[in-house]
Protein backbone atom coordinates (compact mmCIF):
# COMPACT_ATOMS: atom_id res chain seq x y z
CA UNK A 1 0.00 0.00 0.00
CA UNK A 2 3.11 2.61 0.40
CA UNK A 3 4.24 2.22 -3.33
CA UNK A 4 0.11 2.76 -3.87
CA UNK A 5 -0.43 5.90 -6.66
CA UNK A 6 -2.48 7.64 -4.40
CA UNK A 7 0.64 7.76 -1.48
CA UNK A 8 3.20 8.16 -4.70
CA UNK A 9 1.24 11.16 -5.62
CA UNK A 10 1.05 12.77 -2.33
CA UNK A 11 4.64 12.45 -1.89
CA UNK A 12 5.52 13.74 -5.30
CA UNK A 13 3.41 17.12 -3.84
CA UNK A 14 5.93 16.70 -0.74
CA UNK A 15 8.98 16.24 -3.13
CA UNK A 16 8.18 19.01 -5.29
CA UNK A 17 7.60 21.49 -2.15
CA UNK A 18 10.56 20.94 -0.77
CA UNK A 19 12.62 20.89 -3.62
CA UNK A 20 11.20 24.40 -4.14
CA UNK A 21 9.74 23.73 -7.28
CA UNK A 22 7.11 26.10 -8.88
CA UNK A 23 4.53 23.35 -9.23
CA UNK A 24 1.30 24.55 -7.94
CA UNK A 25 -2.41 23.81 -8.54
CA UNK A 26 -5.28 26.57 -8.96
CA UNK A 27 -7.09 27.34 -5.91
CA UNK A 28 -10.43 26.87 -7.96
CA UNK A 29 -9.37 23.25 -9.35
CA UNK A 30 -8.08 22.30 -5.75
CA UNK A 31 -11.58 23.14 -4.43
CA UNK A 32 -13.05 21.53 -7.04
CA UNK A 33 -11.90 18.47 -6.81
CA UNK A 34 -12.42 18.65 -3.14
CA UNK A 35 -16.19 18.98 -3.90
CA UNK A 36 -15.86 15.85 -6.02
CA UNK A 37 -14.42 13.72 -3.64
CA UNK A 38 -17.06 14.61 -0.82
CA UNK A 39 -20.26 13.57 -3.37
CA UNK A 40 -18.14 10.34 -5.02
CA UNK A 41 -17.66 9.31 -1.04
CA UNK A 42 -21.47 10.17 0.04
CA UNK A 43 -22.68 8.45 -3.17
CA UNK A 44 -21.08 5.16 -3.46
CA UNK A 45 -21.72 4.92 0.55
CA UNK A 46 -25.45 5.27 0.07
CA UNK A 47 -25.76 3.04 -3.28
CA UNK A 48 -23.87 -0.21 -0.70
CA UNK A 49 -26.65 0.70 2.12
CA UNK A 50 -29.19 0.32 -0.66
CA UNK A 51 -27.95 -3.09 -1.91
CA UNK A 52 -27.23 -4.68 1.22
CA UNK A 53 -30.60 -3.93 2.91
CA UNK A 54 -30.90 -2.49 6.43
CA UNK A 55 -30.38 -5.29 8.82
CA UNK A 56 -29.36 -5.93 12.52
CA UNK A 57 -25.91 -6.42 11.87
CA UNK A 58 -25.59 -3.12 10.01
CA UNK A 59 -27.69 -1.29 11.97
CA UNK A 60 -25.12 -2.23 15.35
CA UNK A 61 -22.56 -1.87 13.35
CA UNK A 62 -23.49 1.59 11.76
CA UNK A 63 -24.76 2.42 15.58
CA UNK A 64 -21.19 1.66 17.11
CA UNK A 65 -19.41 3.35 14.21
CA UNK A 66 -21.44 6.71 14.15
CA UNK A 67 -20.96 7.29 17.85
CA UNK A 68 -17.42 6.41 17.69
CA UNK A 69 -17.13 8.97 14.85
CA UNK A 70 -18.83 11.73 17.30
CA UNK A 71 -16.86 11.03 20.03
CA UNK A 72 -13.40 10.13 19.07
CA UNK A 73 -12.28 13.68 17.79
CA UNK A 74 -13.00 14.60 21.40
CA UNK A 75 -10.02 12.81 23.04
CA UNK A 76 -7.94 13.38 20.14
CA UNK A 77 -8.40 17.13 20.78
CA UNK A 78 -7.98 17.24 24.14
CA UNK A 79 -4.48 15.42 24.05
CA UNK A 80 -3.68 17.24 20.83
CA UNK A 81 -4.03 20.45 22.76
CA UNK A 82 -2.16 19.42 25.99
CA UNK A 83 0.99 17.39 24.67
CA UNK A 84 1.01 18.68 21.37
CA UNK A 85 0.22 22.22 22.46
CA UNK A 86 -1.75 23.73 19.30
CA UNK A 87 -3.75 25.93 19.20
CA UNK A 88 -7.46 25.53 19.44
CA UNK A 89 -8.82 25.45 15.94
CA UNK A 90 -5.36 23.34 14.75
CA UNK A 91 -6.51 20.85 17.24
CA UNK A 92 -10.24 20.87 16.02
CA UNK A 93 -9.00 20.32 12.57
CA UNK A 94 -6.32 17.43 14.00
CA UNK A 95 -8.91 15.86 16.33
CA UNK A 96 -11.49 16.07 12.66
CA UNK A 97 -8.89 13.64 10.95
CA UNK A 98 -8.33 11.60 14.07
CA UNK A 99 -11.98 10.52 14.28
CA UNK A 100 -12.74 9.88 10.63
CA UNK A 101 -11.41 7.15 8.32
CA UNK A 102 -9.03 6.25 5.69
CA UNK A 103 -10.24 4.47 2.64
CA UNK A 104 -7.30 3.67 1.91
CA UNK A 105 -6.38 2.01 5.41
CA UNK A 106 -9.41 0.45 5.63
CA UNK A 107 -8.96 -1.54 1.93
CA UNK A 108 -5.50 -2.55 3.27
CA UNK A 109 -6.89 -3.77 6.58
CA UNK A 110 -9.93 -5.81 4.27
CA UNK A 111 -6.95 -7.59 2.54
CA UNK A 112 -4.58 -8.05 5.72
CA UNK A 113 -8.54 -9.74 7.05
CA UNK A 114 -8.81 -11.62 3.68
CA UNK A 115 -4.99 -12.86 4.30
CA UNK A 116 -6.36 -14.19 7.90
CA UNK A 117 -9.17 -15.97 6.20
CA UNK A 118 -11.87 -13.58 7.60
CA UNK A 119 -14.53 -11.58 5.62
CA UNK A 120 -16.12 -8.75 7.00
CA UNK A 121 -19.69 -8.07 5.50
CA UNK A 122 -20.28 -5.97 2.58
CA UNK A 123 -21.73 -3.43 4.85
CA UNK A 124 -19.08 -2.45 6.57
CA UNK A 125 -18.39 -0.22 3.31
CA UNK A 126 -21.20 1.60 4.55
CA UNK A 127 -20.06 1.58 8.02
CA UNK A 128 -17.01 3.62 6.67
CA UNK A 129 -18.86 6.19 4.46
CA UNK A 130 -21.32 6.77 7.66
CA UNK A 131 -18.62 7.58 9.90
CA UNK A 132 -16.85 10.09 7.45
CA UNK A 133 -19.26 13.06 8.75
CA UNK A 134 -19.79 13.17 12.64
CA UNK A 135 -16.22 13.50 12.92
CA UNK A 136 -16.19 16.75 11.08
CA UNK A 137 -19.19 18.12 12.63
CA UNK A 138 -17.72 17.25 16.05
CA UNK A 139 -14.32 19.43 15.10
CA UNK A 140 -16.12 22.40 13.49
CA UNK A 141 -18.04 21.97 16.72
CA UNK A 142 -15.02 22.23 18.70
CA UNK A 143 -13.27 24.96 16.63
CA UNK A 144 -16.52 27.46 16.49
CA UNK A 145 -16.65 27.15 20.02
CA UNK A 146 -13.41 27.83 20.48
CA UNK A 147 -13.15 30.77 18.14
CA UNK A 148 -16.76 32.28 18.61
CA UNK A 149 -17.87 31.20 22.31
CA UNK A 150 -20.19 34.07 22.38
CA UNK A 151 -22.25 32.54 19.70
CA UNK A 152 -25.31 31.08 20.84
CA UNK A 153 -25.92 27.48 20.70
CA UNK A 154 -28.35 27.29 17.77
CA UNK A 155 -26.62 29.38 15.45
CA UNK A 156 -23.49 27.17 16.04
CA UNK A 157 -25.29 23.92 15.50
CA UNK A 158 -27.11 25.64 12.52
CA UNK A 159 -23.65 26.73 11.37
CA UNK A 160 -21.55 23.53 11.55
CA UNK A 161 -25.06 20.88 10.23
CA UNK A 162 -25.62 23.80 7.39
CA UNK A 163 -21.81 23.51 6.78
CA UNK A 164 -21.09 22.92 3.27
CA UNK A 165 -18.70 20.09 3.03
CA UNK A 166 -21.38 18.59 5.51
CA UNK A 167 -24.15 19.06 3.23
CA UNK A 168 -22.23 17.50 0.33
CA UNK A 169 -21.35 14.43 2.24
CA UNK A 170 -24.47 13.55 4.21
CA UNK A 171 -26.56 14.48 0.98
CA UNK A 172 -24.43 12.86 -1.53
CA UNK A 173 -25.20 9.61 1.02
CA UNK A 174 -29.07 9.78 1.17
CA UNK A 175 -28.84 10.41 -3.14
CA UNK A 176 -26.89 7.28 -3.03
CA UNK A 177 -29.21 5.61 -0.73
CA UNK A 178 -32.39 6.96 -3.12
CA UNK A 179 -30.69 5.75 -6.40
CA UNK A 180 -29.32 2.32 -5.85
CA UNK A 181 -26.88 0.30 -8.00
CA UNK A 182 -29.17 0.84 -10.83
CA UNK A 183 -29.87 4.81 -10.54
CA UNK A 184 -25.79 5.00 -9.78
CA UNK A 185 -24.81 3.19 -13.06
CA UNK A 186 -26.30 6.02 -14.98
CA UNK A 187 -23.04 8.23 -13.52
CA UNK A 188 -20.65 5.76 -12.40
CA UNK A 189 -18.59 6.36 -15.36
CA UNK A 190 -17.84 10.04 -13.51
CA UNK A 191 -18.10 9.24 -10.26
CA UNK A 192 -16.27 5.61 -9.81
CA UNK A 193 -13.78 5.62 -13.10
CA UNK A 194 -12.75 8.87 -12.15
CA UNK A 195 -12.45 8.62 -8.28
CA UNK A 196 -8.78 7.21 -8.42
CA UNK A 197 -7.74 9.61 -11.08
CA UNK A 198 -9.05 12.73 -8.80
CA UNK A 199 -7.73 11.39 -5.79
CA UNK A 200 -4.28 10.83 -6.90
CA UNK A 201 -4.35 14.72 -8.05
CA UNK A 202 -6.08 15.90 -5.14
CA UNK A 203 -3.45 13.74 -2.72
CA UNK A 204 -0.56 15.65 -5.23
CA UNK A 205 -1.99 19.15 -4.35
CA UNK A 206 -2.47 18.22 -0.75
CA UNK A 207 1.44 17.06 -0.84
CA UNK A 208 2.25 20.28 -2.21
CA UNK A 209 0.20 22.33 0.91
CA UNK A 210 1.29 19.96 3.67
CA UNK A 211 4.75 20.23 2.59
CA UNK A 212 4.86 24.20 1.95
CA UNK A 213 3.24 24.63 5.05
CA UNK A 214 5.84 22.00 7.04
CA UNK A 215 8.79 23.56 5.45
CA UNK A 216 6.94 27.13 6.47
CA UNK A 217 6.11 26.22 10.26
CA UNK A 218 8.38 22.92 10.87
CA UNK A 219 4.95 22.21 13.26
CA UNK A 220 5.39 18.16 13.38
CA UNK A 221 6.90 17.76 16.37
CA UNK A 222 8.27 15.03 18.31
CA UNK A 223 5.37 14.79 20.49
CA UNK A 224 2.73 15.42 17.76
CA UNK A 225 4.33 12.39 16.48
CA UNK A 226 4.07 10.40 19.07
CA UNK A 227 0.19 11.76 19.43
CA UNK A 228 -0.14 10.00 15.59
CA UNK A 229 0.73 6.83 16.97
CA UNK A 230 -0.45 6.84 20.53
CA UNK A 231 -4.35 8.53 19.44
CA UNK A 232 -5.03 5.68 16.53
CA UNK A 233 -4.23 2.52 18.70
CA UNK A 234 -6.08 3.59 21.69
CA UNK A 235 -8.76 4.36 19.24
CA UNK A 236 -8.75 0.44 17.58
CA UNK A 237 -8.48 -0.90 21.05
CA UNK A 238 -11.86 1.07 21.65
CA UNK A 239 -13.35 0.20 18.05
CA UNK A 240 -13.00 -3.72 18.75
CA UNK A 241 -13.84 -3.41 22.55
CA UNK A 242 -17.33 -2.11 21.47
CA UNK A 243 -17.61 -4.29 18.50
CA UNK A 244 -16.99 -7.20 20.75
CA UNK A 245 -19.95 -5.79 23.18
CA UNK A 246 -21.97 -5.35 20.13
CA UNK A 247 -21.81 -9.08 19.33
CA UNK A 248 -20.11 -8.15 15.61
CA UNK A 249 -18.40 -11.18 14.32
CA UNK A 250 -14.83 -11.13 14.37
CA UNK A 251 -14.27 -10.20 10.62
CA UNK A 252 -16.87 -7.36 11.56
CA UNK A 253 -15.10 -6.31 14.86
CA UNK A 254 -11.74 -5.93 13.23
CA UNK A 255 -12.95 -4.28 10.82
CA UNK A 256 -14.58 -1.24 12.78
CA UNK A 257 -11.13 -1.30 15.20
CA UNK A 258 -9.56 -0.80 11.88
CA UNK A 259 -11.77 2.14 11.31
CA UNK A 260 -11.71 3.83 14.47
CA UNK A 261 -7.75 3.93 14.34
CA UNK A 262 -7.35 4.71 10.66
CA UNK A 263 -7.07 8.36 10.44
CA UNK A 264 -9.11 10.34 7.40
CA UNK A 265 -6.73 12.17 4.84
CA UNK A 266 -9.26 12.43 1.78
CA UNK A 267 -12.55 13.80 2.95
CA UNK A 268 -11.92 15.63 6.17
CA UNK A 269 -8.86 17.54 4.76
CA UNK A 270 -11.34 18.41 1.46
CA UNK A 271 -14.20 19.23 4.13
CA UNK A 272 -11.03 21.36 6.42
CA UNK A 273 -9.99 23.22 3.27
CA UNK A 274 -13.51 24.64 2.92
CA UNK A 275 -14.73 25.00 6.09
CA UNK A 276 -11.39 26.09 8.77
CA UNK A 277 -8.83 27.41 5.72
CA UNK A 278 -7.22 28.72 8.81
CA UNK A 279 -6.24 25.77 10.30
CA UNK A 280 -2.58 24.72 9.45
CA UNK A 281 -2.93 21.87 6.56
CA UNK A 282 0.35 20.58 7.33
CA UNK A 283 0.40 19.61 10.67
CA UNK A 284 -2.87 17.17 10.28
CA UNK A 285 -1.67 15.76 6.84
CA UNK A 286 1.91 15.11 7.98
CA UNK A 287 0.57 13.34 10.93
CA UNK A 288 -2.41 11.39 9.22
CA UNK A 289 -0.85 10.77 6.19
CA UNK A 290 2.62 10.62 7.15
CA UNK A 291 3.06 9.30 10.62
CA UNK A 292 -0.43 7.41 11.16
CA UNK A 293 -1.21 6.08 7.51
CA UNK A 294 2.49 3.78 7.51
CA UNK A 295 2.26 2.93 11.31
CA UNK A 296 -1.55 1.48 10.26
CA UNK A 297 -0.22 -0.33 6.81
CA UNK A 298 3.03 -1.81 8.53
CA UNK A 299 2.24 -2.45 11.94
CA UNK A 300 -1.38 -1.48 13.57
CA UNK A 301 -3.90 -3.33 10.81
CA UNK A 302 -2.43 -6.70 12.53
CA UNK A 303 -2.58 -5.05 16.35
CA UNK A 304 -6.29 -4.16 15.66
CA UNK A 305 -7.14 -7.49 14.44
CA UNK A 306 -5.67 -8.98 17.66
CA UNK A 307 -7.53 -6.36 19.54
CA UNK A 308 -10.85 -7.76 18.17
CA UNK A 309 -9.41 -11.45 19.44
CA UNK A 310 -8.97 -9.95 22.49
CA UNK A 311 -11.73 -8.65 23.31
CA UNK A 312 -13.59 -11.83 22.37
CA UNK A 313 -15.22 -11.09 19.09
CA UNK A 314 -16.32 -14.17 17.50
Amino acid sequence: MLLSPMVLFFGLGAFAAFARSDLAIPEAIGKGMAIFLMVAIGLKGGVAVAGEGITMSLMAAAAIGVALAFVLPLPAYWITRVVGRQSPVDAAAIAAHYGSVSVVTFVAGLETLKLAGLLPSGHMVAVLALMETPAIVTGLLLARRASAAQQPASGLLHETLLNGSVVLLSGSFLIGLAIGSDGFAQIAPVFEAGFRGVLCLFLLDMGLVAARRLRETRSLTVNLAAVAVVVPVCNGFVGAALGALGQLSLADAAALAILAASASYIAVPAAMRMALPQANAGTSLAMSLGVTFPFNVVAGIPLYIWFAQLMGAR
